[in-house]
């Protein structure tokens, strides 16, 4: 594209000029102006047969760029961009009881034993209705027609072996659940530790470099977002960058999952596209046949998806590599504590591919729910020689039970999903996003001198409530020796403390005894 001299851009060209800091006015937006930069369109043909006249975006350049004093505000290019990491705290709506995860910032004032959200009562719809007419039908015989009740001898061998079995299922599945919880927790950890060794550790140049060093630490602090980000997406097979908390951050990136969403634009609108009414609600339920295949997305490409946490791995590699190489990070323990965080990213990569991958054996799945389904099916021949018509209702409880347990286990298994109980990994991102923010909003300090020697620090306290100033008008062996009476006074305030509260506590129950009894103390 042409410009002037002055910067402004040639009337000429500027149909095909998308300005990317332009915010359209209200008229613009609703009633398509003239003015409304247009983005170009595919046709048919071009999307699912890939024509090689397919339109590309013109590459930005400085040149394209408006002059700041032509741009409202430094803030306008987000004017009418939605924060795709913002924490909305919003009441709970009815569809929300079934899908997740479940947002552990809300809270229910309902007891636990009524709490709906997070239960796994409607997936055991289905089969407690099952359950009920079985043994509906079995009572009905056993009254009407012939005798059907056995010993109860069998509720004691096959409930030992239902109990070992349930165990099993559970404590495996809590494991994984609990594994890929530590594996986030030290991702959280890298991220922040690499944020700190980046931002506070690595020395910015002086002049137009400085500018560009800081821009540059910016840009890798978003990779850590998005290495966080793509890892979720990952682990819930969906290798496309077309989500609205991925895509800005890896566009400038070159990636397999980059190039794959912009030649397969047919697959990426399927990506984005949730399932129907009736495949939600089989899903919710517990529907086997309604399940999706996970994997479906990833089987279908027809381009490879590649890695796309290993690849941002690699930039942050080289970016590290350079800050070394230009004397910006000198310190050896620095560089150490630098490559070390980024193989604990590669090991969180590693690991909760190895939790996803790595159920429990179908064997062992498949015996489990077989044991069980036959220990409920036997039960209602057990209860009729004692319960009679009570076997119905009583067996249905049993069956909510050891049905309760056995569906636990099988949705923790995975953890990463998007059932009620998986672990809020959109929070997790959030909050690592956040955390970057905090790292990147303070300057980095030249100088302790500032927080240190101000007038506000009390070094002593609680022993003194003298400032910084004070203390420095006072000799060293003065100082060490309030040091040294520091603990004592705070050992003997504490004693003071718990003999009045211990006071106190024994004046109110003397004083809750006289109301009782209605004397004056």
């Amino acid at each position: 594209m042409d410009a002037n001299d002055d910067g402004h851009v040639d009337p000429t060209h500027r149909e095909s000029f998308v300005d990317p800091l332009h915010v359209p006015t209200d008229q613009q937006q609703y009633n398509g102006g003239a003015e409304k930069p247009q983005l170009p369109r595919l046709s048919m043909q071009q999307q699912f047969n890939g024509g090689a006249e397919k339109p590309r975006p013109r590459p930005l350049s400085i040149e394209t760029l408006p002059e700041l004093d032509q741009i409202p505000t430094l803030m306008s290019p987000r004017a009418n961009t939605m924060n795709p990491f913002r924490r909305v705290h919003k009441p709970l709506e009815y569809d929300d009881y079934f899908t997740g995860p479940r947002d552990t910032q809300k809270h229910s004032k309902w007891p636990l034993f009524l709490q709906m959200h997070g239960s796994i009562l409607p997936k055991m719809i289905l089969p407690l209705f099952g359950v009920g007419a079985w043994t509906t039908m079995l009572t009905f015989i056993n009254f009407k027609v012939t005798n059907l009740g056995i010993h109860n001898i069998l509720l004691t061998v096959l409930g030992f072996v239902v109990g070992m079995g349930l165990s099993f299922r559970s404590s495996t599945a809590y494991e994984r659940y609990s594994e890929g919880r530590r594996y986030w927790a030290n991702l959280l950890l890298a991220c922040q530790t690499l944020g700190r060794v980046y931002w506070v550790h690595a020395k910015e140049r002086e002049g137009e470099l400085g500018k560009k060093d800081v821009l540059a630490k910016l840009t890798v602090l978003n990779l850590l977002v998005a290495f966080s980000v793509s890892l979720k997406h990952r682990l819930r097979f969906e290798p496309y960058t077309c989500y609205d908390d991925i895509s800005h951050l890896v566009a400038h990136l070159d990636t397999f999952a980059q190039r794959a969403t912009e030649e397969e634009p047919d697959k990426t609108l399927k990506a984005l596209q949730g399932p129907g009414f009736f495949k939600s609600v089989g899903e919710y339920i517990g529907v086997s046949f309604a399940a999706s295949n996970p994997r479906k997305l990833i089987k279908k490409s027809s381009r490879p998806l590649g890695n796309l946490p290993l690849e941002i791995l690699s930039y942050l590699a080289t970016y590290t590599d350079e800050l070394i190489a230009n004397g910006q990070l000198p310190v050896p323990m620095q560089q150490t504590l630098a490559y070390n965080n980024m193989a604990i990213l590669n090991d969180v990569l590693v690991g909760t591919d190895r939790v996803l991958s790595t159920p429990l054996p179908i064997a062992y799945a498949i015996a489990i729910a077989q044991i069980t389904w036959v220990y409920i099916l036997l039960l209602p021949f057990q209860l009729l020689p004692t319960l009679n018509w009570i076997t119905i209702p009583a067996t249905i409880a049993a069956a909510y039970i050891i049905l309760g347990l056995l569906m636990i286990g099988r949705e923790i298994e995975n953890p990463f999903g998007r059932d009620v109980n998986d672990l809020p990994l959109e929070s997790y991102c959030a909050q690592i996003a956040e955390d970057m923010d905090i790292i990147a909003c303070r300057k980095k300090r030249t100088t302790n001198a500032d927080w240190i020697e101000n007038i506000d620090n009390k070094p002593l306290w609680p022993l003194s409530n003298s400032g910084w100033q004070v203390w420095m008008n006072r000799g060293e062996d003065i100082i060490r020796e309030a040091v040294s009476q520091k603990l004592e006074s705070n050992f003997e305030t504490r004693k003071e403390l718990d003999k009045l509260q211990s006071e106190m506590s024994l004046m109110d129950k003397v004083r809750r005894m006289s109301k009782a009894t209605g004397c004056n103390v």
